[in-house]
């Protein structure tokens, strides 16, 4: 797909994020620059507590960097209050985690219809279709603790797509499942992305799953390196 023409879904410029450490700052990463495209994905890999999701935090507009600039789906972050980016996240941004992060209170439905009743959007059909192309049209009134850990990924999934994102950040989307169900997941995840033209940034530590992605990149040292 040529892309020359067309502006990316995220955009990021000479990040840096440090913490407090106990003998003064700590940085977590360092002059970090990146674009992601639309319907491109892109893997971002690291060992454990390389920055790996300190980075998809901040691509995502959850935590704010210490220096540089993050812009999503053409606006910048920097430009928008709290409330702001709440919105803007919820009308483009979706996101899988590696604990699910599914209400246990709430049905398999219930979970997929939150993100459309946020933006004020029919919900239930919408809900349905989407838990359905996942696999899970008859698991609609289980709850999370009656699910598979597969089964519960597959409904963040859907949770994940069910408003048309712009683009999807999946934190080690199969860190806490077994390896069929974890590539199950990963099928999803590829077809959606290519089905729904979503740009997918995945975090990750497995070499393998990276290569699937059409960029990839290394955190070292808290700097990226392609």
């Amino acid at each position: 797909m040529n892309r020359a023409d067309e502006s990316p879904v995220v955009s990021a410029r000479a990040l840096a994020k440090s913490i407090a450490g106990p003998s003064g700052e700590l940085a977590i990463l360092r002059d970090v620059s990146l674009e992601v495209m639309a319907g491109e994905s892109v893997a971002i890999l690291g060992a454990s507590g390389s920055g790996k999701s300190t980075l998809l935090g901040l691509l995502a507009g959850l935590d704010g960097p210490s220096a540089g600039e993050v812009s999503l789906a053409g606006q910048s972050l920097a430009a928008l209050n709290e409330d702001g980016r709440a919105r803007l996240r919820a009308g483009k941004v979706g996101f899988v985690f590696q604990s699910f992060q599914l209400l246990p209170g709430l049905t398999a439905l219930e979970n997929v219809m939150l993100p459309l009743e946020l933006l004020g959007r029919p919900a239930d059909e919408m809900a349905r279709d989407a838990l359905a192309r996942v696999g899970l049209g008859q698991r609609l009134r289980h709850y999370p603790h009656q699910l598979s850990g597969g089964e519960q990924q597959r409904v963040a999934i859907a949770r994940a797509f069910v408003a048309r994102p712009t683009v999807l950040f999946a934190d080690e989307p199969t860190g806490n499942l077994d390896e069929s169900s974890g590539r199950q997941v990963i099928e999803l995840l590829f077809s959606l992305n290519a089905e729904e033209g979503a740009a997918l940034v995945l975090v990750t530590h497995d070499p393998a799953l990276a290569a699937r992605c059409d960029r990839r990149y290394q955190l070292v040292g808290g700097a990226l390196q392609t």
